[in-house]
């Protein structure tokens, strides 16, 4: 089982990196950069890439609809050039609310999206001519859309990789079976192990009857909290509101994917009274009312003994990397907590 962990560089971002060296010697395989609305992901990978040496490096996630496909792909291998072949390409379609609310760019057709992108990608990396007409993307543009002097380029320079690792973010059931089919690698959020077969299963199962073997298997990226010792069950309380903000605020009525997540895996009057507590403006209301089961199946708090048990539950779903949201206050603990995870996954 890997290791993997969000940055959070709410404290600054060069005290963020030195923790980074920490984590890779303390046994952390992977460390995504968040992008959402805040700063750009590149620049910090690109820093990071400079600050270490062996682990893996990824976004997590580039949006779809705000960087060309061809950037994208050309983004991707200069990360995988300065950091010797460690980059992973995490990618997804974020909501509407950053994409239309921060970028002023229609949300529209995640799925189709998403697969051009990736198409476009690889072949960026093979060196090929870019040569794509698809639903969404015509590369190069047609003459009529344009000067009429575009022409199939392929990149300059020659990547470290042709194939660079893509993880998905992905809830839903068409988005799943996609990621399967064509990606090395799925996140999904608020991942359950027990239930996981019944909401995805399906769905993982149509994807991977269609996936190319040369992809390997799928990598499963779930991300849970993570304390360990005998006296952490208070910090499922830390859990809550974060699960509130998703399953409540993350959307409208209707328009909530986490939501929608919720109610696939049983918590249909749970959901339905969180959003409204939220959107009423009652978020301490909301995060009470999150079910304590879901709280604790989706988490890894607990003595020693039970984490390991848990990691076992996830192992055994399919679970290949635990992207862990360690909860400590500060530096020393977050590198005890990968330390003791180590020890435990072996």
């Amino acid at each position: 089982m890997r290791i993997g962990m969000g940055l959070n560089y709410s404290g600054g971002f060069a005290e963020t990196a030195e923790e980074v060296s920490d984590l890779e010697r303390a046994g952390l395989d992977i460390a995504f950069v968040p992008e959402a609305y805040s700063f750009d992901a590149v620049s910090q990978l690109g820093y990071l890439a400079a600050k270490t040496s062996t682990i893996e490096l990824a976004s997590g996630i580039f949006q779809i609809y705000t960087r060309t496909p061809s950037l994208t792909a050309m983004t991707a291998a200069g990360l995988d050039f300065v950091s010797g072949g460690r980059f992973v390409m995490g990618l997804g379609a974020s909501g509407p609310q950053v994409i239309e609310g921060f970028h002023g760019v229609k949300y529209d057709a995640p799925i189709g999206r998403t697969r051009e992108v990736i198409e476009i990608c690889r072949q960026v990396w093979r060196r090929e001519k870019v040569v794509h007409d698809g639903k969404y993307y015509q590369i190069p543009l047609p003459a009529d859309q344009g000067t009429g002097l575009g022409k199939p380029l392929k990149l300059i320079n020659h990547p470290v990789r042709e194939r660079i690792p893509v993880v998905i973010a992905s809830l839903g059931p068409k988005n799943v079976a996609m990621t399967a089919e064509i990606a090395e690698g799925w996140e999904p959020i608020f991942y359950y192990p027990e239930k996981a077969a019944d909401v995805w299963g399906e769905s993982l199962a149509k994807g991977k009857a269609k996936r190319d073997p040369s992809l390997g298997e799928l990598d499963i990226y779930a991300g849970p909290a993570l304390a360990i010792g005998d006296d952490v069950d208070h910090m499922l309380d830390w859990v809550r509101p974060t699960l509130a903000l998703y399953i409540g605020g993350m959307g409208a009525k209707g328009k909530n994917f986490y939501n929608d997540l919720a109610v696939r895996y049983g918590y249909e009057k749970e959901a339905a009274l969180i959003q409204d507590l939220y959107l009423d403006g009652k978020k301490q209301e909301a995060a009470a009312a999150v079910p304590d089961d879901l709280v604790r199946s989706v988490s890894l708090i607990g003595p020693e003994s039970y984490v390991a048990e848990r990691v076992a539950a996830f192992a055994e779903s399919g679970v290949t990397t635990l992207n862990v949201a360690p909860l400590a206050g500060d530096r020393a603990g977050r590198v005890a907590l990968i330390e003791k995870l180590r020890n435990i996954c072996g």
